[in-house]
């Protein structure tokens, strides 16, 4: 599993589960993300994705 010490201040992150997340705060260690929409036409928050998501490692 991947060390993220690094919080960027200006990307709130709540995904504990996403290797980009940091690990002590609520914030992405990306120095930017990339926001897309799985819609064809969005209405709604949630149908926006954080495509930088890679979901954690379970092996150490």
């Amino acid at each position: 599993m991947t060390e993220n010490t690094y919080a960027n201040k200006s990307i709130k992150c709540t995904v504990s589960n996403c290797e980009n997340h940091n690990n002590t705060q609520d914030y992405c260690s990306l120095d930017c993300i990339t926001v897309g929409t799985h819609e064809v036409n969005p209405t709604v928050c949630q149908c926006t994705d954080c495509e930088n998501f890679v979901a954690k490692s379970t092996c150490k």
